[in-house]
């Protein structure tokens, strides 16, 4: 956008222009919603939200150096005379507007668009797919998790001129957001990751579900490409004869041909067997590989040889304390499939006693404390050693866990308890839904300084201090 004016990003997101209406300026560097964090040369938007009015601080934003400023009309006349003010009735929707005058920017410079959902694995598939792509192409992503009606407009607004390849992440919390997701961002090329238990309060049956994923293969252009698990029976009635279909998994157009504990990985793809090297092993994270691979063959890129991913924050990221404790970080979210995946990766490698830290799964409606119960089953068989559930949904999982089990209430009760209860060697799971904040027991476990936080296995104190990466 820098090479745009002020009328011109005006009248792209349907604004009117009342300050600095003759001066020639280029356009902004990118769009912002929170005047804290601003640099200079944004666009801040000034969203009403149900604690605060962005468009109060929209002066703020022009004194930190803002470009100029999107807000309501209540807060743009007073400062007509201060800047750069575009007037528009609803911001958010001037926001999208102007990332749709910018997606079609992108298009003309021969921009390719990727988006990707899915129940769960939606992010770390956007981070592979990017760590794919980068060698071959200008690439750039959604950061963490702008993938909701105001985050992918603020991605697509942050993606260079220059840009070749823009993967961007869709979320979906009801029917019909996907559609205006995939309104704005036009993608040529899908990928729906998987269909599973999530949102049932909301949409109540994974059939919902999946229609409501299955909103992205409906707005897709003909010819363009999506990329789904194989034989995903939930996905066929949606699929199209006007674009191209590429599957992924055990018996799909992408697979798995080896995978062992040196990093080599083969998958073979179009005829072809790709020698990769992944910075992961995690078993659902090489599912996602076979996602990504197929969305970057769409592209016309065959990926070969090291793939260094920076996954984003707390999706399953290792720390190791000095007191020989090893944390997995997951708490960013939870449904049963991450669940899952997530204890299987626990039961595959931790190399000492296995301890799980599992809260709520938010959103499941009336099947919640059965689908709670089945994963307690599933921890035990598993080999889980230690089971710490936090909040009243969580505490389900006893029901069907024989195993060494505490139920709290929350995460600074968890926290807590786990100082009595750890030891070094041991491997801790931390994983819940959003809601549980279960991060305050990550930060807790990773930062505790104090030398009696783990025990020893023969009794005594084991020296505890900060956290380190593993």
């Amino acid at each position: 956008m820098r090479a745009w004016t002020p009328a011109y990003v005006a009248d792209a997101a349907g604004a009117r222009l009342l300050g600095d209406r003759g001066r020639a300026r280029g356009g902004p560097t990118r769009a912002a919603i929170d005047s804290r964090t601003l640099t200079g040369g944004e666009l801040f938007v000034g969203l009403p939200g149900a604690r605060t009015d962005g468009g109060a601080h929209a002066r703020d934003a022009l004194a930190a150096g803002a470009w100029g400023v999107l807000v309501a009309p209540a807060h743009a006349a007073p400062l007509a005379s201060e800047g750069i003010v575009l007037e528009h009735e609803d911001p958010l929707r001037g926001l999208q507007a102007l990332a749709q005058a910018w997606r079609t920017e992108l298009g003309s410079g021969a921009a390719r668009v990727i988006a990707i959902t899915g129940s769960t694995g939606k992010t770390s598939t956007k981070d592979i797919l990017a760590a794919l792509l980068r060698p071959h192409l200008r690439t750039a992503s959604s950061a963490e998790n702008h993938n909701t009606e105001i985050g992918l407009p603020l991605a697509l607004l942050a993606a260079p001129a220059d840009t070749q390849a823009l993967v961007l992440e869709m979320a979906m919390r009801g029917p019909g957001q996907i559609a205006e997701l995939t309104a704005i961002a036009r993608p040529d090329v899908g990928a729906i990751v998987n269909v599973g238990p999530v949102h049932l309060e909301l949409l109540g049956s994974l059939e919902a579900v999946a229609a409501a994923k299955a909103e992205l293969i409906a707005g897709l252009a003909p010819g363009a490409t999506i990329v789904i698990p194989a034989g995903e029976p939930l996905l066929q009635a949606h699929l199209r004869d006007d674009m191209h279909t590429v599957t992924f998994g055990e018996g799909g157009d992408v697979q798995l041909v080896r995978a062992d504990g040196t990093g080599e990985v083969q998958v073979r793809a179009g005829g072809r067997v790709l020698e990769l090297r992944p910075s992961f092993r995690e078993r659902h994270n090489l599912t996602n590989l076979l996602a990504a691979v197929g969305c970057a063959r769409a592209l016309g890129v065959e990926p070969e040889g090291p793939v260094e991913v920076g996954f984003s924050a707390m999706r399953g990221e290792r720390l190791e304390t000095d007191a020989g404790i090893v944390l997995i970080n997951d708490c960013y979210n939870a449904n049963p499939m991450s669940m899952r995946a997530a204890i299987d990766e626990l039961a595959a490698t931790a190399p000492g006693r296995r301890v799980a830290v599992l809260g709520d799964m938010l959103e499941l409606g009336p099947q919640a404390p059965e689908l709670h119960r089945e994963l307690g089953a599933h921890a035990a068989r598993r080999g889980v050693e230690l089971l710490v559930t936090v909040g009243p949904l969580a505490e389900n999982m006893l029901a069907a866990f024989a195993g060494d089990a505490r139920a709290v209430a929350d995460a600074d009760a968890a926290a807590e308890a786990l100082g009595g209860l750890l030891r070094s060697g041991d491997t801790v799971l931390v994983k819940g839904s959003r809601g549980v904040a279960l991060e305050r027991v990550a930060e807790a476990l990773g930062a505790r300084r104090d030398a009696n936080w783990a025990s020893s296995p023969t009794g005594g104190a084991a020296p505890a201090a900060g956290a380190r990466r593993r």
